[in-house]
């Protein structure tokens, strides 16, 4: 199947090259052009601007928009608005909160372009490993695009689906993230209880390799975790800074708005923000953890 790609970030060249490797024709557009030539040589069509990466699409187009969520998005959005055609589709699969997607959904109803809003797990594992897909949009569309939904996913039948209508697969890409802020905070607690037990002389690398099979707190997070450990047990030269994407903070203003309890996400929230002002270890491994599973850059102490 055919279709445009822009942004060539961490997870969008990636996402290209599975498509690719899936027999996907796809049309590249990244504003930096060094990007959009590393994916041209793998076998993407490279343009230099919107405008052309419509010009090759065939109608009904299909556009997938990989950028950072907020103005960057909006701003894509709107410009792809202006030189798309009635029938065509654009796919969002950053992380955009899912009020400014419904809103963005109607404008776009206007003008008969079709908004698929697609929240994407995986980080930069998801080219080997596939990505988790959680779509929002109508039924027609997402039937349309489903070559491209079963190529990304870890399979054609599983890791992907549509779980309702336009916001709700970035409503559920959030609410994904909020978990993921919990079970990090408590493997970050955990594991730092451990290693200040120091009269015991723990492994936490060995800890964290057994609990990786049979145990019932056994997970690709745990497999992370214990990565990172091997790597650097000690978590030297990270810093104990956590950044949050905002994903987070939505979820529990959305706990809040709906008058549900949520004590585990919000204090794993207001862990990170804790975190930028004190020293802990399982702030480093946390920091640790979100740079083996979505790339992310550590934060490092100076070398005396």
């Amino acid at each position: 199947m055919q279709l445009g790609m822009v942004g060539l970030g961490r997870m969008g060249a990636s996402m290209t090259s599975r498509l690719l490797l899936g027999n996907h024709a796809v049309v590249v557009y990244d504003q930096n052009p060094v990007t959009t030539a590393a994916s041209a040589a793998e076998g993407a069509t490279g343009v230099a601007s919107l405008e052309a990466l419509v010009s090759l699409l065939a109608a009904p187009r299909a556009v997938w928009v990989m950028v950072p969520s907020g103005a960057a998005t909006e701003e894509t959005i709107a410009a792809l608005s202006a030189v798309l055609s009635p029938g065509d589709t654009i796919v969002d699969g950053g992380n955009s909160n899912y009020k400014d997607t419904i809103r963005r959904g109607e404008l776009l109803a206007a003008r008969g372009i079709t908004l698929v809003d697609a929240g994407t797990s995986g980080g930069v594992w998801g080219l080997t490993e596939g990505y988790a897909l959680m779509i929002g949009g109508e039924v027609a569309a997402v039937e349309r695009l489903r070559p491209i939904f079963a190529t990304l996913a870890p399979a054609p039948d599983r890791g992907w689906g549509r779980v309702g209508p336009s916001g709700a697969g970035h409503f559920t890409k959030m609410i994904h993230n909020g978990i993921e802020y919990g079970m990090m905070q408590a493997y970050a607690e955990g594991f730092s209880i451990l290693k200040h037990k120091t009269e015991m002389g723990l492994d936490l690398a060995q800890i964290a390799e057994l609990w990786r099979h049979g145990s019932v707190v056994r997970s690709w997070l745990l497999d992370l975790t214990a990565l990172a450990l091997r790597e650097n047990p000690t978590m030297a030269g990270i810093a104990p800074h956590v950044s949050d994407s905002g994903e987070g903070r939505w979820t529990v203003a959305e706990a809040i708005d709906l008058d549900v309890p949520a004590p585990v996400i919000t204090l794993a929230l207001l862990q990170r923000l804790r975190s930028r002002d004190t020293d802990s270890y399982a702030d480093k491994l946390l920091s640790a953890m979100r740079n083996q599973f979505g790339g992310h850059a550590i934060t490092t102490v100076p070398t005396p």
